[in-house]
């Protein structure tokens, strides 16, 4: 039996969501990510207009007569959210945690998704695979996607993303969008002696995912389409001036004492992770993956719009 107070909150996640979805983000889903999908149909003998490169040329020098392949449309996508669930997805600064945006970001596409008859799955990982569940469709399955996003509560609290694309491309042979939903903050192995101790600079994080992740990335990238969604707290870009703060590493379990009062370190942290934020981005665009930032102190809707817009006008231009 599922607590009132849960079925509550995914039912708050539904309505909210699915207003999103039934106004703007349902045909953008469709415009951007149909059509990237061929299937094999049928050999026929050529026609004027056909496309040179169309020409199957075995059957074409057995029966000599120039024949072509033709393909229809894949009508039905798989959508498979890899969704971070580490420690570090609990913080909020403000009303909202990561977490609980992220499963709006699930809600949005999973919903997006079974509108357009697409199977939508879903792939927890923390430094381990944590939960997997099958591509299906319907309400009730997204439901279900929903309220493990929000409530599933990991064996370990740590990160590895190397951990969820493998095992992502060992469970979908098939070519499916896959969207990797994380802050992408870390405690990684390059952290040794005193760096430990200093407020985890996100820096840090990117050097680490750039040795262990990239080549996985791409590699992920080249079999299905993978979207970077990076949930982020503002907290997390710009230290505000509250004075001695004492903060606890969610995935390490470390403490550290902040001084926000003064000035120059926060000037120092903002613009550390500035860099940090562009060594991202170029990781991604390096990797060929379309990546977008989404701020738990900022409205998405918009934001996420923007971004399925962009992505339909380069698909366009080819």
């Amino acid at each position: 039996m599922i607590p009132r107070e849960i079925l509550k909150k995914i039912r708050q996640i539904e309505i909210r969501t699915n207003r999103l979805v039934s106004e703007t983000l349902a045909g953008q889903y469709h415009s951007v990510f149909k059509g990237q999908g061929m299937n094999f149909d049928e050999v026929r003998e050529y026609q004027p207009g056909d496309e040179v490169r169309s020409i199957d040329w075995n059957v074409t020098a057995r029966m000599n007569h120039p024949f072509v392949k033709k393909f229809v449309e894949e009508r039905e996508l798989t959508l498979m959210l890899v969704v971070d669930v580490s420690g570090s997805g609990l913080f909020g600064s403000r009303a909202q945690s990561k977490r609980e945006l992220a499963a709006e970001i699930a809600s949005v596409l999973a919903f997006s998704a079974i509108r357009n008859n697409d199977k939508v799955g879903l792939l927890l990982f923390s430094d381990e695979v944590e939960k997997f569940i099958p591509p299906r469709k319907g309400r009730r399955h997204v439901l279900r996607v929903i309220r493990e996003v929000l409530f599933f509560e990991p064996s370990r609290r740590g990160t590895d993303l190397n951990e969820a694309l493998e095992f992502l491309l060992r469970v979908t042979p098939h070519r499916a969008i896959a969207v990797v939903i994380s802050d992408f903050i870390g405690s990684p192995a390059v952290a040794t002696g005193s760096s430990r101790r200093k407020l985890r600079p996100q820096m840090m994080l990117l050097e680490s995912l750039a040795q262990a992740s990239f080549t996985m990335l791409r590699q992920t990238n080249r079999r299905h389409d993978v979207v970077a969604v990076q949930i982020a707290d503002p907290f997390e870009l710009e230290l505000p001036a509250l004075g001695r703060l004492v903060l606890n590493d969610a995935e390490t379990g470390e403490v550290v004492e902040v001084n926000t009062s003064d000035q120059r370190k926060r000037a120092a942290f903002a613009e550390r992770q500035a860099r940090a934020q562009a060594d991202l981005a170029r990781l991604f665009r390096s990797a060929g993956i379309d990546a977008i930032q989404l701020r738990t102190d900022q409205p998405y809707g918009a934001e996420l719009g923007r971004f399925f817009e962009t992505r339909e006008r380069r698909r366009l231009r080819g």
